[in-house]
Protein backbone atom coordinates (compact mmCIF):
# COMPACT_ATOMS: atom_id res chain seq x y z
CA UNK A 1 0.00 0.00 0.00
CA UNK A 2 1.57 3.46 -0.89
CA UNK A 3 3.22 5.39 1.88
CA UNK A 4 1.45 8.27 1.44
CA UNK A 5 -2.36 6.45 1.97
CA UNK A 6 -1.25 5.00 4.85
CA UNK A 7 -0.08 8.05 6.43
CA UNK A 8 -3.32 10.00 6.11
CA UNK A 9 -5.07 6.57 7.66
CA UNK A 10 -3.02 7.42 10.41
CA UNK A 11 -2.55 4.68 13.13
CA UNK A 12 -3.18 1.23 12.66
CA UNK A 13 -5.43 -0.41 15.28
CA UNK A 14 -3.21 -2.47 17.78
CA UNK A 15 -5.99 -3.50 20.22
CA UNK A 16 -9.13 -5.11 18.55
CA UNK A 17 -10.97 -5.03 22.13
CA UNK A 18 -9.79 -1.40 22.98
CA UNK A 19 -10.73 -0.45 19.31
CA UNK A 20 -13.94 -2.37 20.13
CA UNK A 21 -14.84 -0.67 23.30
CA UNK A 22 -14.00 2.81 21.48
CA UNK A 23 -16.03 2.57 18.51
CA UNK A 24 -19.52 0.93 20.37
CA UNK A 25 -18.79 3.64 24.05
CA UNK A 26 -19.71 6.36 21.37
CA UNK A 27 -23.95 7.32 20.94
CA UNK A 28 -24.75 5.18 17.87
CA UNK A 29 -27.88 6.48 15.64
CA UNK A 30 -29.95 3.67 15.88
CA UNK A 31 -30.52 2.36 12.85
CA UNK A 32 -32.96 -1.13 14.19
CA UNK A 33 -31.89 -4.19 12.21
CA UNK A 34 -30.86 -1.90 9.12
CA UNK A 35 -32.90 -2.82 6.20
CA UNK A 36 -33.83 0.28 3.34
CA UNK A 37 -36.98 -1.36 3.29
CA UNK A 38 -37.80 -5.20 4.17
CA UNK A 39 -41.36 -5.79 2.53
CA UNK A 40 -41.35 -3.83 -0.82
CA UNK A 41 -40.21 -5.74 -3.98
CA UNK A 42 -38.65 -3.22 -5.68
CA UNK A 43 -37.00 0.51 -4.55
CA UNK A 44 -36.02 3.37 -6.67
CA UNK A 45 -33.02 4.73 -5.38
CA UNK A 46 -30.66 7.38 -6.45
CA UNK A 47 -27.00 6.00 -5.61
CA UNK A 48 -24.10 8.26 -6.77
CA UNK A 49 -26.55 10.53 -9.08
CA UNK A 50 -27.30 7.49 -10.80
CA UNK A 51 -31.01 6.14 -10.37
CA UNK A 52 -31.72 2.81 -9.81
CA UNK A 53 -34.94 0.76 -9.93
CA UNK A 54 -33.57 -2.66 -7.53
CA UNK A 55 -35.80 -5.57 -7.37
CA UNK A 56 -35.52 -7.70 -3.85
CA UNK A 57 -36.96 -10.72 -2.33
CA UNK A 58 -39.06 -9.85 1.09
CA UNK A 59 -40.42 -13.84 0.53
CA UNK A 60 -36.88 -15.13 0.63
CA UNK A 61 -35.76 -13.08 3.66
CA UNK A 62 -38.45 -14.07 5.38
CA UNK A 63 -37.70 -17.85 4.68
CA UNK A 64 -36.10 -20.72 6.56
CA UNK A 65 -33.80 -21.41 3.75
CA UNK A 66 -30.61 -23.08 4.96
CA UNK A 67 -27.70 -21.13 5.20
CA UNK A 68 -29.18 -17.62 5.24
CA UNK A 69 -31.54 -15.08 3.88
CA UNK A 70 -29.72 -11.83 4.65
CA UNK A 71 -28.66 -11.29 1.12
CA UNK A 72 -32.05 -10.99 -0.37
CA UNK A 73 -32.77 -7.00 0.38
CA UNK A 74 -31.22 -3.84 0.26
CA UNK A 75 -29.63 -2.29 4.04
CA UNK A 76 -29.20 0.73 5.14
CA UNK A 77 -25.48 1.21 4.80
CA UNK A 78 -24.84 -0.18 1.19
CA UNK A 79 -26.42 2.71 -0.94
CA UNK A 80 -24.05 5.12 1.65
CA UNK A 81 -21.08 3.26 1.41
CA UNK A 82 -21.58 3.18 -2.39
CA UNK A 83 -21.73 6.80 -2.79
CA UNK A 84 -18.49 7.41 -0.82
CA UNK A 85 -16.03 4.41 -2.54
CA UNK A 86 -17.12 5.56 -5.68
CA UNK A 87 -16.56 9.34 -5.53
CA UNK A 88 -13.79 10.22 -7.42
CA UNK A 89 -12.57 12.55 -4.22
CA UNK A 90 -12.31 9.74 -2.14
CA UNK A 91 -8.97 8.64 -1.23
CA UNK A 92 -8.78 5.57 -2.86
CA UNK A 93 -9.30 6.93 -6.22
CA UNK A 94 -6.56 10.11 -5.24
CA UNK A 95 -4.12 8.13 -4.00
CA UNK A 96 -4.36 5.65 -6.91
CA UNK A 97 -5.28 2.33 -5.21
CA UNK A 98 -8.60 2.69 -7.29
CA UNK A 99 -7.39 3.27 -11.25
CA UNK A 100 -9.41 2.68 -14.09
CA UNK A 101 -7.74 -0.38 -14.60
CA UNK A 102 -8.59 -1.91 -11.36
CA UNK A 103 -9.91 -5.35 -10.47
CA UNK A 104 -12.07 -5.38 -7.40
CA UNK A 105 -14.01 -8.29 -5.64
CA UNK A 106 -17.11 -7.83 -3.56
CA UNK A 107 -17.84 -10.47 -1.12
CA UNK A 108 -21.30 -10.61 -0.23
CA UNK A 109 -22.92 -8.34 -2.29
CA UNK A 110 -26.96 -9.47 -2.04
CA UNK A 111 -29.37 -8.87 -4.50
CA UNK A 112 -29.19 -5.00 -5.31
CA UNK A 113 -26.23 -4.84 -7.39
CA UNK A 114 -25.73 -1.18 -6.02
CA UNK A 115 -22.10 -1.41 -5.42
CA UNK A 116 -20.99 -2.64 -9.04
CA UNK A 117 -23.40 -0.59 -10.46
CA UNK A 118 -21.78 2.47 -9.24
CA UNK A 119 -17.87 1.64 -8.59
CA UNK A 120 -17.80 -0.78 -11.76
CA UNK A 121 -17.90 2.52 -14.40
CA UNK A 122 -14.95 4.11 -12.47
CA UNK A 123 -12.28 0.95 -12.74
CA UNK A 124 -11.48 -2.53 -14.77
CA UNK A 125 -13.19 -4.81 -13.68
CA UNK A 126 -15.75 -5.74 -10.84
CA UNK A 127 -16.30 -9.47 -9.71
CA UNK A 128 -19.60 -9.08 -7.72
CA UNK A 129 -19.91 -12.53 -5.27
CA UNK A 130 -22.68 -14.09 -2.68
CA UNK A 131 -24.20 -17.67 -2.47
CA UNK A 132 -26.16 -18.85 -5.47
CA UNK A 133 -29.42 -18.01 -4.48
CA UNK A 134 -28.69 -14.30 -4.62
CA UNK A 135 -27.34 -14.76 -8.32
CA UNK A 136 -30.86 -14.45 -10.54
CA UNK A 137 -32.26 -11.21 -9.16
CA UNK A 138 -28.33 -10.00 -8.62
CA UNK A 139 -28.15 -10.23 -12.57
CA UNK A 140 -31.37 -8.82 -13.42
CA UNK A 141 -30.58 -5.31 -11.37
CA UNK A 142 -27.21 -5.14 -13.30
CA UNK A 143 -28.78 -5.90 -16.72
CA UNK A 144 -32.11 -3.44 -15.94
CA UNK A 145 -29.79 -0.76 -14.96
CA UNK A 146 -26.96 -0.44 -17.63
CA UNK A 147 -27.56 1.07 -20.97
CA UNK A 148 -28.81 -1.41 -23.53
CA UNK A 149 -25.96 -1.35 -25.78
CA UNK A 150 -23.45 -1.90 -23.09
CA UNK A 151 -23.39 -5.65 -21.85
CA UNK A 152 -22.42 -6.62 -18.33
CA UNK A 153 -19.15 -8.79 -18.53
CA UNK A 154 -20.18 -12.13 -16.96
CA UNK A 155 -24.12 -11.50 -17.34
CA UNK A 156 -26.72 -12.87 -20.50
CA UNK A 157 -26.94 -9.74 -22.78
CA UNK A 158 -30.35 -10.88 -24.06
CA UNK A 159 -33.32 -8.71 -22.95
CA UNK A 160 -36.84 -9.76 -22.42
CA UNK A 161 -39.79 -7.42 -24.10
CA UNK A 162 -40.87 -6.52 -20.34
CA UNK A 163 -36.96 -5.63 -19.48
CA UNK A 164 -36.76 -3.34 -22.51
CA UNK A 165 -40.05 -1.86 -22.14
CA UNK A 166 -39.25 -1.19 -17.79
CA UNK A 167 -35.88 0.24 -19.34
CA UNK A 168 -37.39 2.47 -21.92
CA UNK A 169 -39.89 3.83 -18.85
CA UNK A 170 -37.25 4.09 -16.74
CA UNK A 171 -34.98 5.96 -18.88
CA UNK A 172 -37.67 8.56 -19.55
CA UNK A 173 -38.67 8.77 -16.37
CA UNK A 174 -35.06 9.73 -14.99
CA UNK A 175 -34.58 13.63 -14.62
CA UNK A 176 -31.52 14.97 -16.71
CA UNK A 177 -29.48 15.75 -14.12
CA UNK A 178 -29.28 11.91 -13.02
CA UNK A 179 -27.26 9.52 -14.82
CA UNK A 180 -28.23 6.01 -16.08
CA UNK A 181 -24.78 4.26 -14.61
CA UNK A 182 -22.60 3.09 -17.72
CA UNK A 183 -21.18 -0.78 -17.11
CA UNK A 184 -17.81 -1.27 -16.23
CA UNK A 185 -16.55 -5.09 -16.86
CA UNK A 186 -18.95 -6.73 -14.45
CA UNK A 187 -18.70 -10.05 -13.30
CA UNK A 188 -21.09 -12.21 -11.07
CA UNK A 189 -19.73 -15.55 -9.45
CA UNK A 190 -20.76 -17.89 -6.74
CA UNK A 191 -18.96 -17.44 -3.72
CA UNK A 192 -19.71 -19.20 -0.29
CA UNK A 193 -17.02 -18.41 3.01
CA UNK A 194 -17.74 -21.56 4.10
CA UNK A 195 -17.67 -23.85 1.15
CA UNK A 196 -16.01 -22.76 -2.02
CA UNK A 197 -12.34 -23.01 -2.33
CA UNK A 198 -10.51 -20.05 -3.68
CA UNK A 199 -8.04 -22.04 -5.15
CA UNK A 200 -11.00 -23.23 -7.51
CA UNK A 201 -11.27 -20.00 -9.14
CA UNK A 202 -8.51 -19.59 -11.26
CA UNK A 203 -10.30 -16.57 -13.12
CA UNK A 204 -9.63 -14.43 -10.21
CA UNK A 205 -6.10 -14.61 -11.56
CA UNK A 206 -6.44 -13.71 -14.89
CA UNK A 207 -6.57 -10.23 -16.49
CA UNK A 208 -8.03 -11.69 -19.73
CA UNK A 209 -4.69 -12.41 -21.38
CA UNK A 210 -5.50 -8.73 -23.31
CA UNK A 211 -2.32 -6.76 -24.75
CA UNK A 212 -3.63 -3.80 -22.62
CA UNK A 213 -3.67 -5.80 -19.43
CA UNK A 214 -0.58 -7.85 -20.02
CA UNK A 215 1.54 -5.89 -18.07
CA UNK A 216 -0.96 -5.77 -14.74
CA UNK A 217 -0.31 -7.14 -11.83
CA UNK A 218 -2.20 -10.32 -11.40
CA UNK A 219 -5.03 -10.81 -8.61
CA UNK A 220 -6.84 -8.39 -6.50
CA UNK A 221 -6.36 -4.80 -5.83
CA UNK A 222 -9.34 -4.72 -3.91
CA UNK A 223 -11.77 -6.54 -1.65
CA UNK A 224 -14.55 -5.25 -0.28
CA UNK A 225 -17.24 -6.65 2.06
CA UNK A 226 -20.42 -4.36 2.88
CA UNK A 227 -22.65 -5.06 6.06
CA UNK A 228 -21.15 -8.98 5.91
CA UNK A 229 -20.50 -9.02 9.85
CA UNK A 230 -23.53 -10.03 12.09
CA UNK A 231 -22.80 -13.64 12.96
CA UNK A 232 -20.03 -15.16 15.05
CA UNK A 233 -20.31 -18.85 13.33
CA UNK A 234 -19.48 -16.72 10.11
CA UNK A 235 -16.16 -14.85 11.27
CA UNK A 236 -13.13 -17.11 10.70
CA UNK A 237 -14.41 -18.65 7.38
CA UNK A 238 -15.69 -14.79 6.30
CA UNK A 239 -11.56 -13.71 7.32
CA UNK A 240 -9.88 -16.50 6.26
CA UNK A 241 -11.62 -15.83 2.71
CA UNK A 242 -10.35 -12.19 2.56
CA UNK A 243 -7.10 -13.51 3.31
CA UNK A 244 -7.30 -16.06 0.52
CA UNK A 245 -8.12 -13.98 -1.63
CA UNK A 246 -5.65 -10.62 -0.80
CA UNK A 247 -2.70 -13.21 -1.15
CA UNK A 248 -3.53 -14.16 -4.57
CA UNK A 249 -1.28 -11.53 -6.20
CA UNK A 250 1.42 -12.87 -4.15
CA UNK A 251 0.62 -16.56 -4.98
CA UNK A 252 0.63 -15.64 -8.90
CA UNK A 253 4.18 -14.58 -8.53
CA UNK A 254 6.05 -18.25 -7.69
CA UNK A 255 10.05 -17.74 -7.33
CA UNK A 256 9.24 -14.24 -8.76
CA UNK A 257 9.41 -12.21 -5.35
CA UNK A 258 11.23 -9.05 -6.83
CA UNK A 259 7.80 -8.71 -8.84
CA UNK A 260 5.85 -9.60 -5.96
CA UNK A 261 7.37 -6.78 -3.72
CA UNK A 262 7.05 -4.23 -6.93
CA UNK A 263 3.06 -5.10 -6.92
CA UNK A 264 0.99 -3.25 -4.54
CA UNK A 265 -0.84 -5.09 -1.82
CA UNK A 266 -4.37 -6.18 -2.15
CA UNK A 267 -6.57 -3.87 -0.35
CA UNK A 268 -9.62 -4.95 1.63
CA UNK A 269 -12.28 -2.64 2.66
CA UNK A 270 -14.69 -3.79 5.05
CA UNK A 271 -18.19 -1.76 6.26
CA UNK A 272 -20.33 -2.86 8.61
CA UNK A 273 -23.19 -1.60 10.42
CA UNK A 274 -22.56 -1.75 13.79
CA UNK A 275 -24.74 -4.17 15.96
CA UNK A 276 -23.30 -6.50 18.30
CA UNK A 277 -20.40 -5.74 19.99
CA UNK A 278 -19.47 -9.10 20.79
CA UNK A 279 -19.24 -9.73 17.62
CA UNK A 280 -17.39 -6.77 16.17
CA UNK A 281 -14.86 -7.67 18.32
CA UNK A 282 -14.38 -11.38 17.57
CA UNK A 283 -13.98 -10.19 13.63
CA UNK A 284 -11.68 -7.44 14.69
CA UNK A 285 -9.36 -9.92 17.03
CA UNK A 286 -9.43 -12.29 13.43
CA UNK A 287 -8.93 -9.83 10.83
CA UNK A 288 -5.97 -8.66 13.26
CA UNK A 289 -4.29 -11.70 13.38
CA UNK A 290 -4.04 -11.41 9.53
CA UNK A 291 -3.64 -8.18 8.72
CA UNK A 292 -2.77 -5.07 9.57
CA UNK A 293 -5.69 -2.93 10.01
CA UNK A 294 -6.68 0.66 9.96
CA UNK A 295 -10.22 2.45 10.87
CA UNK A 296 -10.53 4.90 8.47
CA UNK A 297 -10.39 8.53 10.11
CA UNK A 298 -13.64 10.64 9.87
CA UNK A 299 -12.25 13.02 7.31
CA UNK A 300 -11.95 10.95 5.06
CA UNK A 301 -15.73 9.76 5.02
CA UNK A 302 -18.76 11.09 3.98
CA UNK A 303 -21.26 12.81 6.81
CA UNK A 304 -23.21 9.10 6.79
CA UNK A 305 -20.51 7.48 7.45
CA UNK A 306 -19.13 9.10 10.49
CA UNK A 307 -18.68 8.57 13.65
CA UNK A 308 -22.30 8.54 15.97
CA UNK A 309 -24.21 7.20 12.55
CA UNK A 310 -24.27 3.38 13.40
CA UNK A 311 -21.30 2.48 10.91
CA UNK A 312 -17.69 1.87 10.38
CA UNK A 313 -15.28 1.43 7.94
CA UNK A 314 -11.61 -0.23 8.16
CA UNK A 315 -9.19 -1.39 5.44
CA UNK A 316 -6.63 -4.06 5.90
CA UNK A 317 -3.70 -4.96 4.37
CA UNK A 318 -2.15 -8.81 5.22
CA UNK A 319 1.17 -8.43 6.95
CA UNK A 320 2.71 -10.99 4.85
CA UNK A 321 2.77 -7.34 2.38
CA UNK A 322 3.87 -4.90 5.15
Amino acid sequence: MRDSFSRILGEAVVDPEEESFLIFSQPILSQNLGFVDSCSSTLELVVANKSLSIHQSPTILSSNRKGGTTGAVLWKITPIFADWISSPQNALFQHAIFKSDSTVLELGCGVSGVLPLTLAPKIGRYIATDQEYVLRLLKRNIEENTPESVAAYGIDSKRTASNKRSRKHTSASTPSHLQRPMAGEIEVMALDWELTSTSTLPALLSNNNTPTKATQPLGLDAVIACDCIYNDALVMPFVQTCADLCGLRKQSCPGNSAHADQANPTVCIIAQQLRSPEVFEAWLSAFCERFRVWRVPDAMLSEELREGKGFAVHIGVLKDWM
